[in-house]
Protein backbone atom coordinates (compact mmCIF):
# COMPACT_ATOMS: atom_id res chain seq x y z
CA UNK A 1 0.00 0.00 0.00
CA UNK A 2 1.38 3.36 -1.05
CA UNK A 3 0.28 6.60 0.61
CA UNK A 4 1.20 9.81 -1.18
CA UNK A 5 0.97 13.05 0.82
CA UNK A 6 -0.68 15.73 -1.30
CA UNK A 7 -1.36 18.19 1.51
CA UNK A 8 -0.76 18.22 5.26
CA UNK A 9 -0.82 21.83 6.36
CA UNK A 10 -3.34 23.52 8.58
CA UNK A 11 -3.59 26.41 6.12
CA UNK A 12 -2.35 27.86 2.84
CA UNK A 13 0.55 30.11 1.88
CA UNK A 14 4.20 29.65 0.89
CA UNK A 15 3.56 26.37 -0.90
CA UNK A 16 1.37 24.90 1.83
CA UNK A 17 -1.53 22.63 0.87
CA UNK A 18 -4.31 21.37 3.12
CA UNK A 19 -5.15 17.80 4.04
CA UNK A 20 -5.20 15.15 1.31
CA UNK A 21 -3.65 11.66 1.23
CA UNK A 22 -3.74 9.48 -1.89
CA UNK A 23 -3.85 5.76 -1.08
CA UNK A 24 -2.48 3.78 -4.01
CA UNK A 25 -4.05 5.48 -7.04
CA UNK A 26 -7.78 5.32 -6.41
CA UNK A 27 -8.60 6.41 -2.84
CA UNK A 28 -8.33 9.78 -1.11
CA UNK A 29 -8.41 10.37 2.60
CA UNK A 30 -9.65 13.96 2.77
CA UNK A 31 -9.82 16.24 -0.23
CA UNK A 32 -8.14 19.49 0.71
CA UNK A 33 -6.29 21.85 -1.60
CA UNK A 34 -3.44 19.36 -2.06
CA UNK A 35 -5.32 17.44 -4.73
CA UNK A 36 -4.92 20.40 -7.07
CA UNK A 37 -1.26 19.47 -7.61
CA UNK A 38 -2.11 16.07 -9.11
CA UNK A 39 -1.66 15.40 -12.80
CA UNK A 40 -4.93 14.97 -14.67
CA UNK A 41 -4.28 11.27 -15.21
CA UNK A 42 -3.83 10.79 -11.45
CA UNK A 43 -7.04 12.67 -10.72
CA UNK A 44 -8.94 10.55 -13.21
CA UNK A 45 -8.02 7.36 -11.32
CA UNK A 46 -9.69 8.45 -8.07
CA UNK A 47 -13.03 6.81 -7.32
CA UNK A 48 -13.26 6.83 -3.51
CA UNK A 49 -12.95 9.64 -0.95
CA UNK A 50 -12.95 9.09 2.81
CA UNK A 51 -13.57 12.33 4.70
CA UNK A 52 -12.57 12.88 8.30
CA UNK A 53 -14.99 15.79 8.76
CA UNK A 54 -16.63 18.69 6.96
CA UNK A 55 -14.26 21.58 7.67
CA UNK A 56 -13.20 23.46 4.56
CA UNK A 57 -9.50 22.61 4.73
CA UNK A 58 -10.47 18.94 4.37
CA UNK A 59 -13.07 19.28 1.59
CA UNK A 60 -11.98 22.34 -0.41
CA UNK A 61 -10.79 20.30 -3.39
CA UNK A 62 -13.80 17.99 -3.55
CA UNK A 63 -16.07 20.17 -5.75
CA UNK A 64 -13.36 20.57 -8.40
CA UNK A 65 -12.52 16.88 -8.18
CA UNK A 66 -16.11 15.87 -8.94
CA UNK A 67 -16.29 18.43 -11.73
CA UNK A 68 -13.15 16.99 -13.31
CA UNK A 69 -14.39 13.40 -13.08
CA UNK A 70 -17.92 14.12 -14.26
CA UNK A 71 -18.93 12.33 -17.44
CA UNK A 72 -22.50 11.72 -18.52
CA UNK A 73 -21.41 8.31 -19.72
CA UNK A 74 -19.33 7.40 -16.67
CA UNK A 75 -18.62 3.75 -15.85
CA UNK A 76 -17.69 4.09 -12.17
CA UNK A 77 -19.09 6.82 -9.90
CA UNK A 78 -17.17 8.74 -7.26
CA UNK A 79 -18.18 7.58 -3.78
CA UNK A 80 -17.69 9.75 -0.71
CA UNK A 81 -17.59 7.98 2.67
CA UNK A 82 -18.08 9.93 5.89
CA UNK A 83 -20.20 10.32 8.98
CA UNK A 84 -23.84 11.09 8.36
CA UNK A 85 -23.34 14.60 9.74
CA UNK A 86 -20.49 15.25 7.31
CA UNK A 87 -22.44 14.02 4.29
CA UNK A 88 -25.41 16.14 5.31
CA UNK A 89 -23.16 19.20 5.50
CA UNK A 90 -21.86 18.54 1.98
CA UNK A 91 -25.36 18.20 0.57
CA UNK A 92 -26.76 21.20 2.41
CA UNK A 93 -23.94 23.70 2.11
CA UNK A 94 -21.79 22.68 -0.86
CA UNK A 95 -23.44 20.48 -3.50
CA UNK A 96 -26.67 22.46 -3.37
CA UNK A 97 -26.92 24.11 -6.82
CA UNK A 98 -25.97 27.42 -5.20
CA UNK A 99 -22.34 27.05 -4.14
CA UNK A 100 -21.74 24.18 -6.60
CA UNK A 101 -23.86 21.95 -8.83
CA UNK A 102 -25.54 19.03 -7.10
CA UNK A 103 -23.60 16.17 -8.63
CA UNK A 104 -25.63 13.86 -6.41
CA UNK A 105 -28.35 14.06 -9.04
CA UNK A 106 -26.30 14.50 -12.22
CA UNK A 107 -26.49 13.30 -14.93
CA UNK A 108 -29.72 11.99 -13.40
CA UNK A 109 -31.09 11.44 -9.87
CA UNK A 110 -31.43 7.73 -10.70
CA UNK A 111 -27.78 7.41 -11.77
CA UNK A 112 -25.66 10.20 -10.26
CA UNK A 113 -21.93 10.58 -10.72
CA UNK A 114 -21.46 11.47 -7.03
CA UNK A 115 -22.57 8.88 -4.48
CA UNK A 116 -22.69 9.20 -0.69
CA UNK A 117 -22.14 6.33 1.73
CA UNK A 118 -22.45 6.69 5.48
CA UNK A 119 -19.37 5.45 7.32
CA UNK A 120 -19.69 5.80 11.07
CA UNK A 121 -17.44 4.89 13.99
CA UNK A 122 -16.79 1.15 14.02
CA UNK A 123 -17.64 0.64 10.35
CA UNK A 124 -15.28 -1.12 7.95
CA UNK A 125 -15.29 -0.42 4.21
CA UNK A 126 -13.36 -2.89 2.07
CA UNK A 127 -12.01 -1.67 -1.27
CA UNK A 128 -10.06 -4.32 -3.13
CA UNK A 129 -7.29 -5.49 -0.77
CA UNK A 130 -7.67 -2.67 1.80
CA UNK A 131 -9.91 -2.40 4.85
CA UNK A 132 -10.79 1.15 5.94
CA UNK A 133 -11.95 1.23 9.56
CA UNK A 134 -13.58 4.38 10.96
CA UNK A 135 -12.68 5.61 14.45
CA UNK A 136 -14.50 8.24 16.48
CA UNK A 137 -12.28 11.17 17.50
CA UNK A 138 -12.84 14.41 19.44
CA UNK A 139 -12.95 17.59 17.34
CA UNK A 140 -15.18 20.66 17.29
CA UNK A 141 -17.53 18.92 14.81
CA UNK A 142 -18.33 15.20 14.37
CA UNK A 143 -15.13 13.66 13.04
CA UNK A 144 -13.39 10.41 12.20
CA UNK A 145 -9.94 8.95 12.08
CA UNK A 146 -9.19 5.89 9.96
CA UNK A 147 -7.04 2.80 10.07
CA UNK A 148 -6.23 1.22 6.72
CA UNK A 149 -5.09 -2.39 6.66
CA UNK A 150 -3.72 -4.62 3.96
CA UNK A 151 -1.48 -7.66 4.00
CA UNK A 152 1.56 -5.47 4.70
CA UNK A 153 0.27 -3.88 7.87
CA UNK A 154 -1.78 -0.97 9.14
CA UNK A 155 -1.61 2.73 8.36
CA UNK A 156 -3.60 5.10 10.61
CA UNK A 157 -4.61 8.74 10.31
CA UNK A 158 -6.14 10.61 13.22
CA UNK A 159 -7.96 13.36 11.38
CA UNK A 160 -8.41 16.51 13.45
CA UNK A 161 -8.71 15.75 17.15
CA UNK A 162 -7.77 16.78 20.64
CA UNK A 163 -7.08 14.38 23.48
CA UNK A 164 -9.61 11.56 23.39
CA UNK A 165 -10.46 8.13 24.77
CA UNK A 166 -11.43 6.45 21.49
CA UNK A 167 -8.46 6.49 19.12
CA UNK A 168 -5.85 4.86 21.34
CA UNK A 169 -7.61 1.57 22.12
CA UNK A 170 -8.13 1.06 18.39
CA UNK A 171 -4.47 1.74 17.63
CA UNK A 172 -3.34 -0.57 20.42
CA UNK A 173 -5.50 -3.34 18.95
CA UNK A 174 -3.55 -3.10 15.67
CA UNK A 175 -0.63 -5.46 16.23
CA UNK A 176 0.88 -4.54 12.87
CA UNK A 177 0.57 -0.74 13.10
CA UNK A 178 3.35 0.59 10.88
CA UNK A 179 2.55 4.26 10.30
CA UNK A 180 0.54 6.82 12.27
CA UNK A 181 -0.25 10.23 10.80
CA UNK A 182 -1.50 12.45 13.60
CA UNK A 183 -2.39 16.10 13.87
CA UNK A 184 -0.86 18.70 16.14
CA UNK A 185 -2.06 22.13 15.07
CA UNK A 186 -0.95 24.62 17.71
CA UNK A 187 2.14 25.20 19.86
CA UNK A 188 1.84 24.79 23.62
CA UNK A 189 1.56 28.55 24.09
CA UNK A 190 -1.82 28.42 22.31
CA UNK A 191 -3.26 25.62 24.42
CA UNK A 192 -6.50 27.44 25.29
CA UNK A 193 -7.33 28.07 21.63
CA UNK A 194 -6.39 24.49 20.76
CA UNK A 195 -8.79 23.11 23.36
CA UNK A 196 -11.68 25.22 22.08
CA UNK A 197 -10.89 24.44 18.43
CA UNK A 198 -10.51 20.70 19.11
CA UNK A 199 -6.82 20.23 18.29
CA UNK A 200 -3.73 18.73 19.86
CA UNK A 201 -0.78 20.73 21.13
CA UNK A 202 2.63 19.11 21.64
CA UNK A 203 1.94 18.67 25.35
CA UNK A 204 -1.48 17.04 24.94
CA UNK A 205 -0.33 14.92 22.01
CA UNK A 206 2.76 13.54 23.68
CA UNK A 207 0.77 12.78 26.81
CA UNK A 208 -1.58 10.64 24.70
CA UNK A 209 1.30 9.05 22.80
CA UNK A 210 2.45 7.48 26.06
CA UNK A 211 -0.71 5.35 25.87
CA UNK A 212 0.41 3.80 22.56
CA UNK A 213 1.79 0.30 23.06
CA UNK A 214 3.34 0.07 19.59
CA UNK A 215 6.29 1.87 18.05
CA UNK A 216 5.18 2.95 14.55
CA UNK A 217 6.58 5.75 12.49
CA UNK A 218 4.74 8.84 13.77
CA UNK A 219 4.24 11.64 11.25
CA UNK A 220 2.96 15.03 12.40
CA UNK A 221 0.42 16.85 10.25
CA UNK A 222 -2.02 19.77 10.36
CA UNK A 223 0.38 22.38 11.74
CA UNK A 224 -0.52 26.02 11.32
CA UNK A 225 1.70 27.66 8.65
CA UNK A 226 4.59 29.50 10.26
CA UNK A 227 4.42 27.44 13.45
CA UNK A 228 5.84 24.19 12.12
CA UNK A 229 9.37 24.40 13.51
CA UNK A 230 8.23 25.52 16.96
CA UNK A 231 5.59 22.79 17.18
CA UNK A 232 7.99 20.10 15.95
CA UNK A 233 10.69 21.12 18.44
CA UNK A 234 8.20 21.03 21.31
CA UNK A 235 7.02 17.55 20.32
CA UNK A 236 10.56 16.18 20.06
CA UNK A 237 11.48 17.64 23.43
CA UNK A 238 8.41 16.15 25.09
CA UNK A 239 8.70 12.69 23.49
CA UNK A 240 12.36 11.96 22.72
CA UNK A 241 11.72 8.22 22.89
CA UNK A 242 9.26 8.17 19.97
CA UNK A 243 9.99 7.80 16.25
CA UNK A 244 8.52 11.18 15.27
CA UNK A 245 8.87 12.99 11.96
CA UNK A 246 7.30 16.02 10.33
CA UNK A 247 5.05 15.21 7.39
CA UNK A 248 5.57 17.26 4.23
CA UNK A 249 3.90 17.51 0.87
CA UNK A 250 5.34 14.92 -1.50
CA UNK A 251 6.21 12.39 1.20
CA UNK A 252 5.46 8.80 0.18
CA UNK A 253 4.67 6.27 2.90
CA UNK A 254 4.68 2.55 2.21
CA UNK A 255 2.91 -0.16 4.21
Amino acid sequence: MRIRVLGCSGGIGAGSRTSALLVDDDVLIDAGTGIGDLELADIDSIRHVFLTHAHLDHIAGLPMLVDRLFDENFETPLTVYAREETLRALQTHLFNDVIWPDFGKLPSPQNPMLRYRVCGPGDTITIDHRDFYAVDVMHSVPSLGYTVQNSGGVFAVSGDTKTNETLWPVLNACDDLSVLVIEVSFPDEMNELAAVAGHYTPKTLTRDLQRLRHDPEIWLTGMKPGEEERIFAQVLEAAPDKNIKMLSRGTVLTV
